[in-house]
């Protein structure tokens, strides 16, 4: 019986190894929880948002670890942080210089600018470089302004459509800068994973096999018990016999 009582022990601990949860992504606002969690349960994995000291964790099961990843990288989930404006340029008792303040404006007009073109539907990732040459005061020539955007898009986006936008929003944002000095390359991202074909009961291969080996086990056993009865009670009918 030792041996039997090991192997259900075995048998038990790694069914519940793979039924277990496992942290996609930790330290999340609320709001990227809720859009990991969404775009995870519409693909057909199971999700959890867990609330956290230091901000939320997207949980989903060890079998669909993998999978849960891929999605996410294919929709551009954990959308990144931006800074604004008011965070750049937050006063902090300390005197910047020229360069400085310039360097920080750019920065700030290129975040603004990919927050901006990100909240476009479809959009799912963007960046945006702005190179703003500074004028010269001894001379009259004037270096004109430049802009390269980056965008990761959904696949089947009308991308000729929205190129000329992103232009125009770039080109309004940003003093100076010519139309035909913005260049905008578009890639679209990968297509999400497919739902696997469920198996029986909706479980995951690997609990599937183990529940089947566990019940296997335990049939093995029942049968192991009976015969031991019955090899047991024989003596016993015998003996009332001889009595009779």
């Amino acid at each position: 019986m030792k041996p039997l009582r090991s192997l259900l022990t075995l048998a038990f601990a790694a069914l519940l190894t793979a039924c277990g949860e496992q942290t996609l992504y930790a330290k999340l606002d609320e709001r990227q929880a809720n859009d990991m969690v969404s775009a995870l349960r519409l693909s057909g994995v199971p999700a959890q948002k867990v609330a956290r000291e230091d901000g939320f964790e997207v949980t989903t099961g060890e079998a669909d670890f993998a999978r849960a990843v891929q999605i996410l990288k294919a929709q551009g989930l954990p959308r990144e942080d931006f800074d604004s404006l008011g965070k750049v340029f937050k006063r902090e008792g300390f005197v910047s210089t020229p360069v400085e303040e310039r360097a920080r404006l750019m920065h700030a007009l290129s975040q603004e600018l990919s927050h901006t073109l990100t909240s476009i539907d479809g959009v799912l990732q963007a960046r945006v470089t702005l190179v703003v040459p500074e004028r010269h005061p001894l001379s009259d020539k004037v270096q004109p302004a430049s802009a390269s955007v980056m965008i990761k898009h959904r696949p089947g986006l009308n991308v000729e459509a929205l190129l000329p936008k992103v232009r125009a929003l770039v080109v309004n944002s940003v003093e100076g800068l010519p139309y035909d000095s913005v260049s905008v390359v578009a890639f679209a991202a990968e297509a999400t994973p497919a739902v696997p074909v469920p198996t029986e009961a909706g479980l995951p291969p690997v609990v599937l096999a183990l529940s089947l080996g566990l019940g296997a086990t335990s049939l093995g056993t029942a049968g192991w018990l009976a015969w031991r009865r019955r090899r047991s009670a024989q003596p016993l009918a015998l003996e009332g016999r001889l009595d009779d």
